[in-house]
């Protein structure tokens, strides 16, 4: 942990009680600082205020009441999920105080190698492979964090100079880092994600990009090659451009051409060997080769960590084999984008459990995708009847019910030896689960009940 003296004496409002939140307090108090804690929503755990307050830290819950916008805070350290327009937030906007997130923070104090992951899809994915791949041949030490569920101020506190942090970084958390500069950034991909909190897609745009603003020359951007889109976001970047790409063969970076992939020219291994399922996948492991081959990790780590990883949970997890079906959990495919990778992936026939929050788009880019891999569907949530007309379209039997939980014994009905069952909603969880970890978690718990067997 580097140590820094810029929070002595400050006064700091830490605004949202997740995980990174609850961390950045207890770091600012070792830094010195003067720190009030605000959530909007009352804890049900009473410990989590009771270590606060133990610590001396100020604890307000229940609102953001506006009247801490006049309490004369130097800085807000944001919960990224907080909006910009949130009254309180907004008030400090105007009034020119900073606003950062945990992300940021963690950088402040982080004192050594920093590898940083953003994108639409394949994130913590590619931020897991890229971790392991550089573990395998690290002589110190080598750890994940950020929004892959992990703090990044957190495990940056007991990281020295010699050490190597991969963090995956949201849209939310890179709009609160002015000034993070990891010397190796990866863009997964960019789709229009999160336009409800970003209003437009030049925003989210703009928010990805300031993964490489503070990058140089000597820096590296790894960047996804597969659409011009793309390479042209790669030149408002100031470091030296690394390319991956499934589709065009560059010999700046990783590539695949006749089903083995290459680095530089130089064969690494082939697609077949790579365990996990799915052209998504193959580009997650593109993306991580670049960034484990700038970091000197052999050729040999790499098929290691790629012949032997099954899957994050809840992005087209493996779960179990069960009399001839497979069960796969992509709980995390909340867009059209993913649930069309996950498909792609398959060359089985699927029953496909699809639906969820009604986000007012509708179906119709599926259909090919179920028209050519699906054999049928279970529907489910408040967009369930547009889901069902996607459906109809591609002329797939549709059938529907409550939820993801109660669809699983509903596809076993309509399964046959040699089918996938997959959960990839292409829709958020928000209309039935807190989250869609929770929906996966209780896919899972369905699977197991069904079948009497643990996951796998």
């Amino acid at each position: 942990m580097k140590k820094i003296d810029e929070y002595q004496g400050k006064k700091v409002l830490v605004m949202g009680f997740g995980i990174s939140g609850i961390n950045a307090a207890h770091l600012l108090v070792k830094l010195g600082a003067n720190v009030t804690a605000n959530d909007k929503a009352t804890p049900k755990n009473n410990d989590i205020v009771d270590d606060l307050e133990a610590d001396g830290i100020k604890v307000i819950t229940g609102d953001n009441p506006i009247s801490l916008a006049n309490e004369g805070f130097d800085v807000v350290v944001k919960n990224p999920g907080i909006p910009y327009d949130n009254p309180l937030v907004a008030a400090f906007v105007k009034q020119g105080i900073p606003i950062i997130t945990e992300a940021e923070l963690g950088w402040q104090i982080f004192d050594g190698h920093l590898v940083s992951v953003t994108g639409s899809n394949g994130k913590t994915t590619t931020t897991t492979l890229t971790q392991l791949m550089i573990a395998e041949n690290a002589k110190h030490q080598v750890k994940y964090a950020g929004n892959i569920g992990i703090s990044f101020s957190k495990i940056a506190e007991d990281l020295g100079p010699d050490d190597t942090l991969v963090t995956e970084l949201s849209s939310f958390q890179l709009l609160g880092a002015p000034t993070i500069h990891p010397h190796i950034a990866i863009i997964t991909n960019i789709f229009s994600n999160h336009l409800d909190y970003h209003k437009t897609r030049e925003n989210y745009i703009n928010a990805k990009l300031n993964i490489t603003r503070n990058q140089t020359k000597d820096d590296f951007l790894v960047i996804n090659w597969d659409r011009d889109e793309w390479q042209k976001i790669a030149q408002r970047s100031q470091a030296t451009v690394v390319p991956f790409s499934r589709l065009n063969k560059s010999h700046e970076g990783s590539y695949v051409e006749d089903g083995m992939i290459y680095w530089r020219g130089q064969e690494v291994m082939p697609t077949k060997d790579i365990r996990l399922i799915g052209p998504q996948n193959v580009e997650n492991a593109l993306a991580a080769i670049a960034a484990a081959k700038l970091s000197g990790v052999t050729n040999d780590a790499i098929k290691k960590v790629l012949t032997t990883f099954s899957g994050v949970r809840h992005r087209l997890q493996y779960v179990m084999g069960y009399q001839e079906r497979l069960f796969y959990n992509d709980s995390k495919s909340t867009d059209i984008e993913a649930t069309e990778v996950a498909l792609q992936g398959f060359d089985r026939p699927v029953i496909l459990l699809a639906g969820g929050l009604d986000r007012g788009y509708t179906f119709e880019r599926l259909v090919p995708y179920f028209k050519k891999h699906v054999k049928a569907m279970i529907v489910f949530g408040e967009c369930k009847d547009k889901m069902k007309d996607a459906g109809n379209q591609a002329g797939v039997p549709v059938i529907e019910s409550e939820n993801a939980i109660t669809a699983v014994p509903e596809a076993w009905k309509l399964s046959e030896p040699g089918d996938v069952i997959l959960l990839s909603p292409a829709n958020a969880s928000w209309d039935q689960f807190p989250s869609f970890e929770v929906r996966g978690d209780k896919f899972i718990e369905a699977v197991e009940e069904l079948t009497g067997k643990k996951e796998q």
